[in-house]
């Protein structure tokens, strides 16, 4: 009998998403327990990063990314990392490596946001330094700690 288990995408988005005041919001993972920002894998191949990042954003805060209030920014930046062992299977057979896109989302507060209850159990809006020394994932802090750098 074939496999027939659907497997993400190596290909995934960060999106950091903060206030003017560069208050970040991290979500706690429901797996894990750490704090981050909105992570998720592309849909299909063909699926473009922004759509990938709009479609995550809202999934995981309900935050929609493209109202006139907010700034969706594409960094133009991608991180390639291990995918850790554990989490492997989740995979094809063989790929051991993602490539992670970053983004960074303005919105004009901090807000309530509605999590995906099934991926996150809580969230928090923090001071960007203090966020990102609160962030499980490395890619996750630096991109946190660039975050003034990519400010228009």
């Amino acid at each position: 009998m074939p496999d027939e288990r659907i497997y993400k995408i190596p290909q995934s988005v960060l999106v950091v998403i903060h206030t003017p005041a560069l208050d970040v919001l991290l979500i706690r993972r429901t797996d894990s327990g750490t704090w981050q920002s909105v992570t998720g894998s592309k849909d299909a191949e063909h699926e473009d990063w922004q759509s990938t990042a709009v479609r995550e954003v809202h999934e995981e805060t309900g935050i929609d990314a493209l109202h006139a209030d907010c700034r969706l920014q594409d960094w133009g930046l991608e991180n390639v990392y291990a995918i850790y062992p554990e989490w492997r299977w989740r995979y094809p057979p063989h790929v051991v490596h993602n490539t992670e896109r970053v983004f960074s989302l303005c919105v004009p507060t901090a807000q309530a946001v509605q999590l995906h209850d099934k991926e996150h159990t809580e969230w928090q809006w923090l001071p960007w330094r203090h966020a990102a020394d609160t962030c499980f994932s490395a890619s996750n802090a630096e991109a946190i700690l660039m975050l003034p750098r990519y400010l228009t």
